[in-house]
């Protein structure tokens, strides 16, 4: 049983990210990275359908520490892996790294102060403190709802979390079901191969096309030295999506007729804007999506694509029948229709052998759970990229550790304190209304909510007390050798 200071679960963004800031901070501390799949990347691995590619532009969503050299704001899911495989060689992560790791339970002993750790191969291992980087959603299933009558059609199904290698859909006729991110991305990228893309959604989502290219970061890389024209441009984009969110949240019904407004720009028919790109909820109810540079708009004024807003009644044999008894010929559907989230990685936690129910516990600073002794866990903002937040939790455990190590404290556990308040992540999406349960809540004052304001995190995070409603309990004294009286003199 190997034994170590520290476990990173998850070897994609955040994971690395955090392995990145422990071996620079504490160099002496042993580290391992359990990582479940075969690869670096997580997310950008796992992900390979057509279009892939991040929705929040790369200065923000890169690591601070090393600048996005791509000429994309908004990268292909290719070129963010590499970018985090390169990360992680050229700072020597990699053989941290331990691959095909799974971890299935992690057990916390308070004899022991040490968590044991079990793979679902039997390994084990323990460490002192635990931190969760693995995302927030399931890699083994993608959310498929039960759609009647699939068993009868004699197309081909689809889904994007598991598109198979090599698929061919040139000239055949393909209707993506979803409105989301992910079905925002596959209309365009597979529109120019098929005979014709239709995305097939039951209400509009807001759309938002912004330039593929961002002219400020351009700018300052000719001006300035790569780091300081990447925190320039990382800056910018910051200010100006925080500054969009609270806009939205404040003056809804402006930010609605701007955005309808882009839309009627790019397809010149205000009927199609009112009917497929009107939501009913207000904008940052749920997250925006964002197109580059109008891709999806592009498609649909083509001709090569097209959007129908309706309801499923039934799969036929030649594709789907709505609600409204007209008939999609498809040869191949794309089920665009969500994630299955999961907490922690889907580990099961327990404390002495008793288990831990996740969504019962509150969060403390959105990154630790009340009455769970050294355990961290990654979760990155709702309205801004995953990284901000995600760099934030990493160095904010980093002062913990070495608040501990400083005094001579072995274990540190937030409050027993359960959550009432809010949901953790706080969205109106399917995807996440149907996984509130899974996660912990937040509760009603300082340390135990989460702000969805990096502007403010950023300047408390690092300056947040680590000992606030947080227990400490000090390292077990070792007791001074009994002198052997036949060797006294």
């Amino acid at each position: 049983m190997t034994d170590f200071d520290v476990v990173i679960i998850g070897a994609g963004l955040s994971g690395i990210g955090a392995a990145w800031r422990l071996q620079k901070q504490r160099p002496k501390d042993t580290y391992a990275i359990l990582e479940a799949r075969d690869a670096i990347g997580g997310t950008w691995d796992l992900f390979r359908y057509p279009g892939v590619r991040s929705d929040s532009d790369m200065f923000t969503l890169s690591y601070p520490w090393r600048p996005w050299r791509e000429p994309e704001s908004l990268a292909s899911g290719d070129k963010i892996r590499r970018y985090i495989e390169d990360t992680a060689s050229e700072a020597g992560i990699t053989r941290h790294i331990r691959f095909g790791a799974r971890v299935v339970s992690a057990d916390w002993s308070t004899a022991d102060a040490r968590w044991t750790l079990e793979t679902d191969k039997g390994d084990v291992c323990t460490a002192r403190f635990l931190y969760a980087c693995a995302g927030y959603y399931s890699y083994d299933e993608g959310y498929l709802p039960d759609f009647p009558g699939i068993s009868s059609y004699s197309g081909q199904v689809v889904h994007p979390q598991f598109w198979p290698e090599n698929f061919n859909y040139q000239g055949k006729r393909v209707v993506v079901i979803g409105s989301g991110a992910t079905a925002v991305t596959l209309v365009p990228a597979m529109a120019t191969d098929a005979a014709h893309v239709t995305m097939l959604q039951r209400s509009p989502t807001y759309v938002l096309p912004l330039p593929n290219k961002d002219g400020v970061a351009d700018l300052a890389r000719r001006l300035l030295p790569p780091n300081a024209a990447n925190r320039v441009a990382r800056g910018k984009n910051v200010l100006v999506s925080q500054l969009f969110y609270q806009v939205a949240r404040k003056h809804p019904k402006q930010v609605r007729r701007i955005l309808q407004g882009l839309a009627g720009r790019f397809l010149k028919n205000p009927g199609y804007v009112d009917e497929h790109f009107t939501p009913r909820y207000d904008p940052w109810d749920q997250r925006l999506c964002v197109i580059p540079n109008g891709d999806l708009f592009h498609s649909i004024t083509s001709g090569r694509a097209s959007v129908v807003t309706d309801h499923i009644d039934t799969f036929v044999p030649e594709g789907i029948r709505l609600k409204s008894g007209r008939v999609l010929e498809a040869d191949v559907v794309v089920s665009a229709t969500g994630l299955s989230l999961q907490a922690v990685g889907g580990i099961q936690v327990s404390l002495d052998g008793t288990p831990t129910e996740i969504g019962r516990q509150a969060a403390y600073r959105g990154m630790m759970l009340s009455g769970v002794p050294n355990f961290a866990y990654c979760i990155g903002y709702v309205n801004a990229s995953w990284t901000l937040r995600a760099d934030l939790s990493h160095r904010y455990v980093l002062k913990l550790l070495d608040h501990m190590d400083r005094h001579g404290l072995a274990v540190a556990t937030p409050a027993r304190l359960t959550g009432s308040g809010r949901p953790l992540l706080d969205l109106s999406s399917g995807y996440v209304q149907r996984a509130l349960e899974k996660f912990p809540r937040q509760g009603d004052r300082d340390p135990w909510l989460v702000r969805q304001n990096y502007l403010r995190d950023v300047f408390a995070t690092p300056r947040a007390d680590v000992t606030q409603d947080m227990t400490f309990t000090p390292r077990a004294r070792r007791s001074a050798p009994v002198p052997n009286p036949e060797v006294v003199r």
